[in-house]
């Protein structure tokens, strides 16, 4: 067996592939860039903020969720690949620290990082893979040019300015989540078929598992250093309780039954890589998306949990929260096939709240979104219990 063949995974029936510890350490970036994110929204929050701060955090998503998907298929604990992920780690780096001045003084550092981790990955990926594997290897050539050509626009963006970056950035962005959409169809070489794109699916649960985690874990630190400067009074130390139990909450959503579930199907699948494409790469985002802009509310009603909650406010506190859950019931729906009724419920009381949300302060705000969270997760966890098979998953 030669050389290049061993990058890649060994493959055997139902076999999982353990998530490696270079593969956590390389998450070590992402937690970073997941603080970088909501540092940013928090700081920009108005429209304009808000739609930069989106295309930074799926540009962040779809690094790591590529990069997960190549390590689905290289054995990272192979000397080269080990040191192709140092190299993302690196370029990881730069493309973190630039986030809170992407759309500033520093777009072309973050086009530049984002491009060398697309295109470098899967060109070394591409190289990677021996020619007995042509299939896989065709699939790599086409997603490498289908990232050099959104590459363009984001090396573009980084040296334009203003509006211009903006828009460029857009026509990236939609060219890189077009693309598995699109199977990476490249004039020539046609379209990838599905079957190229097998995974071992308990692998990819548990990587995406992870990065909840990561997420989550962010929400955490966020509401603990708030909460460590904060004077301690009896109102932040309520909203520090309030968003502690809804960080659980969240967790109890995703974990509880979800993720083991999301696991099994998966690896027992027959199409591991249209399922792959659609619950782990694509229906992720609005769930890690809703833990991030409830940190982002954490922090506002730590910093003011007394008065009227403002505009701001409100989008976090129950934003956050509501796209957690569509997100959410649309994963699970992908496994179960069915929408589940206690997350059909939760999200009804979220909207119901946005028309008092104004005459609410964001301590009460926040304390009724978290009270709907454990209800969703009780509800889920009762009907599991007692066999109730309209809320099973």
């Amino acid at each position: 067996m030669s050389t290049k063949r061993t990058l890649l995974r060994a493959r055997a029936p139902h076999q999982h592939h353990r998530v490696t510890y270079v593969e956590l350490f390389f998450d070590l970036v992402f937690v970073f860039a997941i603080t970088q994110i909501s540092h940013t929204l928090l700081a920009h929050f108005t429209p304009l903020g808000v739609l930069q701060t989106t295309i930074l955090f799926l540009a962040v998503w779809w690094v790591w969720i590529y990069t997960s998907w190549i390590t689905n298929w290289l054995d990272p604990e192979r000397t080269p690949i080990r040191v192709m992920l140092f190299g993302l780690m690196i370029a990881g780096l730069l493309l973190s620290t630039s986030i809170p001045k992407a759309f500033e003084s520093r777009g072309l550092a973050f086009a530049l990082a984002f491009v060398a981790m697309q295109v470098g990955r899967s060109a070394f990926t591409y190289w990677s893979i021996p020619r007995s594997e042509p299939g896989l290897r065709m699939n790599l050539l086409r997603i490498t040019l289908w990232l050099a050509c959104s590459g363009v626009f984001w090396i573009a963006g980084g040296l334009a300015e203003g509006q211009a970056r903006l828009l460029l950035w857009i026509v990236a962005v939609g060219i890189e989540y077009c693309g598995p959409m699109m199977r990476f169809r490249f004039p020539g070489l046609g379209a990838t078929p599905l079957e190229d794109w097998e995974v071992e699916g308990g692998h990819m649960a548990e990587r995406c598992a992870l990065f909840i985690i990561i997420a989550l874990g962010e929400s955490i630190v966020v509401t603990g250093a708030t909460f460590a400067e904060a004077t301690w009074t009896a109102p932040t130390v309520s909203a520090f309780v309030v968003a502690l139990l809804g960080s659980i909450a969240m967790w109890w959503v995703y974990f509880h039954i979800g993720a083991e579930a999301g696991a099994e199907h998966i690896s027992q699948s027959r199409d591991t890589g249209r399922l792959a494409r659609l619950a782990y790469t694509y229906l992720h985002l609005p769930i890690v998306a809703g833990i991030v802009v409830t940190a982002v509310g954490d922090e506002l009603v730590l910093a003011h949990p007394a008065g009227h909650a403002d505009t701001k406010a409100i989008l976090s506190i129950i934003g956050g929260p509501l796209l957690f859950l569509i997100g959410t019931i649309l994963f699970k729906r992908s496994i179960r096939g069915i929408f589940q009724l206690s997350h059909l419920v939760g999200i009804a009381l979220l909207v119901v709240l946005i028309p008092f949300a104004h005459s609410l302060s964001p301590l009460l705000l926040s304390t009724a979104t978290t009270i709907v969270m454990l209800i969703v997760a009780a509800w889920e966890a009762i009907s599991l219990g007692s066999g109730t098979k309209e809320d099973e998953i």
